[in-house]
């Protein structure tokens, strides 16, 4: 001991002073860095060296500073490294061999360099000019031996303090082991580590049993746990092992000496995990340490702890994954997912059919109720389970007669040994055996009281057999499984009534007329209908309107509100308002109707409405529209370009305010306008003007009916399962042949009735319509004299050959005529009268310049020839 403290003591004197002399070194560098410092930015120094005689200047200045500051030399040179000072003057005036590149960029540095007088420490620093550039350089430096003669008046210090530390370490060290051996009694060497040995070893296994064995076989130590677990006697210490009464083999084991990891040995009726290690490896004497611990609780413990842990991250799992969507049959395929292969090797569920479709299944009344298998899962190909769509049988009342029942929760541990569950179909019951199937858990899933259907767990990879646990947990999964079941269903059953109501107020068909080729598509929405409608109106003189609207909201509210929206258009088409009227009659008409619904404190006013409301002249090809907040129409030209028409946008209908605007275009013949509402361009996922650039990419087609274009822009536009409804309606404009169109304008005298009368019976026999003359001439000539004596010129009259025959007569009055019967006394008062009776329509509609009163004639098939 007293040798290691000379070694400690001899090697803290040492680096004294090492330390010593390695601060020293780092105090020459810092001293001379800080002399070439100060000196290289002294006032005047760039001055003199840029001066006439820069030597005569700074060489008194350089050895004055070298003598005060305690260092070797002092040298000044210029910036192209000529020294101007140095203490040996013989070198003045001569280029330094290395120029110190690095100080003439402007960067100081220190080396230690080996030099003419022995080792040295150099510090240069550039002189700097006010823009920053190098004047020059000055270089301190000071050489190692006038360093070390600093450091070694430090060395008889530090040795006499060493010597000093050596002596009291020496006195220290002589009274602790006195000390030391007076504490332990004199024991020696072997007995202190014979105790640490046996203290350690209980200290470290206080949970499980610890056992010493010597070399020979005895025990040497067993503590507390070790006793209990082998059931030792009092005086088992120093006693062979053999002889202890233990089990043959355990007994062996321990007194083998091997070294063995958590081998089970049987100690009554415990089962041991046994682990033995040497001590002679680590220096104690020759024996064995064993650590034993009982398994059997433990297994049973742990395995009970996992499988609980497991189940509720499945029952976690299940919250998580069933129920994501309000579809059935996806919410079934959910159940049978979380189920396989964590709890069952297979899984299926089999549901009524009346649930699919949305409606309570009848309650269980002893017979037969059909099932449809809806979801499987954890089967292969060649599995003998019913397939998918097949029917199953369940009986209701009889399920207490197989199994393990819960009502009618059934279990079978063992199939091979149960039959009546195969009495259905014993050739399939057999099939199943044979796969390897050999426990079944079925779970009713229950909703408000009746049975949806039923879910079915199969085990045949797993070896163990389904248990009263299993039971517990499958009723409990599938419970919160029919939770999800039963609101799918019935969002089912109200889509399907939403849907229903919607399509039964949307047109079947569109109504004949000539001036329009249409087509048209809804796709209502995959979570809930809404309030997307179209419609086409043949209006009189060869024109149609298109309608596209959209009432904000879902479901029923959103579908009956649609409904009568799209009344009210047609009722007011039948004014034959221009389309901003229309609108502005359409915008007070939602405003009283949301009134109404917050008045009597329904709240189920209209929360938001837009509409395009565009007509169609089949004569002169122009279109006219207004739209209330709806997206604009697009019109695609015979040779494919595709426009976007600008359109006054308005408001929403029902805030009302402002007046709506509208815009007229021609439609070229063979032009496709294309009607629509905001779900087919616009998502949450993607922008509106994103959307409208894929629908013009979809329409740039010259070739394309109105069903391939209506085909083409929904597979392009829409995913498989839109979340908003989509109103599509395309119609390729189409013109009357002017063949069909005659014109005339009235004198507004009566003599001019007579040569209008000719002239229609002319032009209507060169068209093969002489049956038809008789009753224009009649309908011709009271509307002419009608305007001639109560309106005012210019009177104009119109022929049209379409579907029918249409006759029209404009003046400037807006003064409409109205329908009355005349007495027996009047002379006049039947003219429309009469033409009410031999006209199938007849009616007035307003222009900017005045009125046309006109009426429809049927002419029989010639009239379904386009021209």
């Amino acid at each position: 001991m007293l040798g290691l403290v000379v070694l400690l003591v001899s090697a803290a004197a040492v680096a004294l002073v090492v330390q010593g002399r390695r601060d020293t070194m780092q105090e020459a560098r810092l001293h001379t860095m800080g002399v070439a410092e100060t000196f290289a930015h002294g006032p005047g120094i760039v001055a003199a060296i840029e001066g006439a005689d820069p030597t005569a200047v700074l060489q008194p200045l350089a050895e004055q500073v070298r003598e005060k500051a305690d260092v070797d030399y002092v040298v000044v040179s210029d910036h192209r490294a000529v020294r101007l000072t140095h203490p040996d003057p013989g070198l003045i005036g001569k280029r330094i061999g290395d120029p110190h590149r690095q100080a003439l960029a402007g960067e100081p540095f220190t080396r230690t360099f080996e030099g003419a007088r022995g080792l040295a420490v150099n510090s240069v620093v550039p002189v700097p000019r006010p823009d920053g550039s190098v004047a020059g350089l000055v270089s301190v430096g000071i050489t190692v031996d006038s360093v070390e003669s600093v450091a070694d008046r430090s060395i008889p210090f530090s040795v006499g303090a060493a010597g000093v530390a050596l002596v009291l370490a020496a006195g220290g060290a002589a009274l602790v082991s006195r000390r030391l051996s007076r504490q332990t009694h004199g024991l020696g060497p072997a007995g202190m580590t014979r105790m640490y040995e046996h203290h350690d070893a209980v200290l470290h296994a206080v949970r499980e049993g610890v056992l010493i064995v010597g070399a020979d076989g005895r025990m040497l130590l067993a503590n507390d746990e070790a006793r209990r677990l082998l059931d030792l006697p009092a005086d088992a210490e120093g006693r062979a092992v053999t002889a202890l009464g233990l089990d043959a083999g355990t007994a062996e084991l321990l007194a083998s000496g091997r070294r063995v990891t958590d081998v089970v040995r049987r100690a009554g009726n415990r089962l041991l995990a046994i682990n033995l290690r040497p001590t002679d490896p680590h220096g104690g004497p020759p024996s064995t340490v064993a650590t034993l611990r009982d398994t059997t609780e433990l297994r049973a413990v742990t395995g009970t702890a996992e499988q609980v842990r497991e189940r509720l991250l499945l029952l976690y799992e299940a919250g998580e994954r069933i129920g994501t969507t309000l579809d059935v049959t996806r919410t079934a395929e959910e159940l049978t997912e979380v189920a396989t292969p964590g709890f069952a090797d297979f899984a299926s569920v089999d549901l009524a059919d009346s649930v699919l479709h949305g409606e309570e299944p009848p309650p269980p009344t002893g017979d037969v109720l059909e099932m449809r298998r809806t979801a499987i899962a954890g089967a292969d190909a060649g599995h003998p389970l019913y397939p998918l769509g097949r029917v199953v049988g369940f009986m209701p009342t009889s399920a207490e007669a197989m199994g393990t029942s819960r009502g009618h929760t059934w279990m079978e541990a063992d199939l091979s040994a149960a039959r009546r569950w195969r009495q259905r179909d014993p050739e399939r019951g057999a099939k199943v055996l044979e796969y390897g199937i050999h426990s079944l858990i079925s779970v009713p899933l229950h909703a408000r009281g009746v049975i949806l259907g039923m879910a079915n767990f199969w085990r045949a990879g797993n070896p163990d057999p389904f248990d009263e646990e299993d039971l517990s947990f499958a009723e409990e999964l599938v419970a919160r499984a029919a939770v999800s079941i039963d609101n799918a269903r019935r969002y089912t059953r109200e889509h399907e009534m939403a849907v229903t109501l919607q399509r039964s107020l949307l047109p079947r068909r569109v109504p004949d007329q000539n001036a329009l080729d249409v087509a048209y598509r809804y796709l209502p929405a995959q979570a809930g209908v809404g309030g997307d409608w179209f419609d086409v109106i043949p209006l009189s003189g060869a024109r149609v309107a298109l309608v596209v609207g959209d009432v904000v909201g879902q479901g029923l509210h959103a579908a009956a509100t649609m409904g009568r929206l799209r009344t009210t258009v047609h009722n007011f088409s039948t004014l034959d308002l221009p389309p901003d009227e229309l609108l502005g009659h359409l915008d007070e008409l939602v405003a009283r109707m949301d009134q109404d619904g917050t008045d009597d404190g329904s709240d189920v006013g209209i929360a938001g409405a837009t509409c395009l409301y565009a007509i169609y002249d089949g004569v002169s090809g122009k279109c006219c529209m207004a739209r209330a907040g709806h997206p604009g129409p697009a019109l695609v030209l015979p040779d494919g370009t595709v426009e976007f028409p600008e359109t006054p946008a308005g408001t929403p209908l029902g805030i009302g305010g402002m007046p709506f605007e509208s815009a007229e275009f021609t439609v070229p013949e063979g032009s496709r306008l294309v009607l629509y509402t905001d779900g087919l361009v616009e998502r949450r996922d993607r922008d509106f003007d994103i959307g409208l650039d894929m629908l013009r990419a979809a329409l740039a087609d010259a070739d394309r009916t109105p069903e391939e274009t209506c085909d083409d822009v929904i597979g392009a536009l829409l995913p498989a399962r839109p979340t908003d409804d989509v109103a599509l309606l395309v119609a390729r404009a189409r013109r009357l042949d002017p063949g069909r169109v005659a014109q005339w304008d009235v004198a507004p005298e009566p003599s001019a009735v007579a040569g209008v009368r000719r002239g229609v019976a002319r032009w209507l026999g060169e068209r093969g319509l002489d049956e038809e003359a008789f009753v224009t001439e009649l309908i011709l000539s009271e509307l002419v004299t009608n305007a001639i004596r109560y309106g005012s010129g210019p009177i104009g009259v119109r022929l049209l050959y379409d579907r029918s025959l249409v006759c029209e007569v404009s003046d400037t009055s807006s003064t409409s005529p109205h329908l009355r019967y005349a007495a027996t006394t009047d002379e006049g008062g039947r003219g429309l009268f009469l033409v009410a009776q031999f006209a199938e329509r007849w009616g007035t509609r307003y222009t900017p310049t005045g009125k046309v009163i006109w009426s429809e004639q049927a002419v029989g098939p010639a009239a379904d020839d386009r021209g």
